[in-house]
């Protein structure tokens, strides 16, 4: 009794497996589905970034010594021919005094040879004499004038100081950068791009830049610019994209920059899980239907279908095991949607 009773249980357990297994793989299956949308449809490369200016400069000083003053920070716009900052020049401005004492000695030297030649007391050479000494005595000053003129770090040219590198009392010399300038207020984003990706973009394109500093802004740009050497290490390409207008992103921000390749106005898009292989499913009369898909371009999670959909159709969004031509279905519940932006 007990042995027929061990066997009827297995034969229930292994029939109510057999039963599982039936019901889970033929039996109606649970899909979220979403309706195909007209949007624009964008295909684009994407890579992250920086912002930079289009053109920073260093400057530093021509001679050596050490920073007495510093007249411009960080942040500071600043004018061509503005004074950034000075080098200790006790000695040299000495020496420009010394000069001008002088040339106002050599004046005065030339302006009595010159008298004395008028009323005939004086001679000529005397005069070419003063005249000589007075013109040594200008060139000396007007040297010692550009020595000291060295002294003082100046703007090349209208801009912005984006970085100081300098100290008072720091001792400088001609191979040292005390201050790097944008001296546009254009700027840039230098993105690195995959070098699978690399071939498809070309200056002229255009690029839509996010950055995390302002995540609810879109900012425009232009390719302008691809280097010819990648990095092997990485293995990507930098990609320069100048900013179009003025915006509030500041130099050494990180952004994420899409560049556009394509883009096809009312196109019909479906989510880019749907479809697997050139094939979806989708739900018609409470049962699985394979359709066979002709794609377009596809980007931001969304593929263009050129043929084999329609808006009203019903597309299972996430394909998994199970799913097969004819198999009964049902939709879960609040799973249809249309296809987001």
């Amino acid at each position: 009794m007990r042995r027929w009773l061990v066997r009827l249980f297995l034969l229930l357990a292994v029939a109510c497996a057999a039963g599982y297994v039936a019901w889970s793989r033929f039996g109606p299956i649970e899909v979220e589905v979403a309706r195909p949308v007209r949007g624009p449809a964008v295909e684009a490369v994407y890579g992250p970034g920086t912002v930079e200016p289009e053109v920073m400069l260093p400057i530093g000083p021509k001679v050596s010594g050490r920073i007495e003053t510093i007249d411009a920070h960080e942040g500071d716009e600043v004018k061509s021919g503005a004074v950034l900052a000075t080098l200790a020049s006790d000695e040299l401005s000495a020496g420009v005094r010394e000069m001008e004492a002088r040339v106002a000695f050599a004046e005065a030297q030339f302006k009595r040879a010159s008298d004395l030649f008028a009323k005939r007391t004086g001679t000529a050479a005397a005069l070419d004499e003063a005249r000589n000494a007075l013109a040594t005595a200008k060139a000396a000053l007007d040297r010692a004038r550009e020595q000291l003129a060295e002294m003082s770090l100046k703007s090349p040219a209208d801009g912005r100081i984006i970085r100081r590198d300098g100290e008072i009392g720091q001792l400088v010399g001609p191979n040292d950068t005390v201050f790097w300038m944008s001296c546009c207020k254009a700027l840039r984003v230098a993105a690195e791009i995959d070098e699978e990706d690399i071939s498809a973009v070309k200056p002229g394109q255009q690029a839509l830049i996010r950055a995390s500093a302002f995540p609810d802004k879109v900012f425009k740009g232009t390719v302008t610019s691809i280097t010819p050497k990648g990095d092997p290490v990485a293995r990507n390409f930098r990609v320069r994209i100048r900013l179009d207008g003025p915006t509030p992103l500041l130099i050494g921000m990180t952004a994420d920059c899409n560049i556009i390749l394509d883009t096809h106005e009312n196109a019909l898009l479906v989510p880019a899980e749907t479809v697997e292989k050139g094939k979806v499913f989708v739900v018609e009369d409470g049962h699985l239907r394979e359709r066979a898909v002709r794609t377009g371009i596809s980007g931001n999670g969304r593929v263009e279908i050129l043929e084999g959909l329609s808006e009203t159709d019903e597309v299972v969004v996430h394909p998994r095991d199970g799913l097969a031509e004819g198999r009964a279905a049902t939709i879960a519940p609040n799973a249809t949607a249309t296809t987001g932006g």
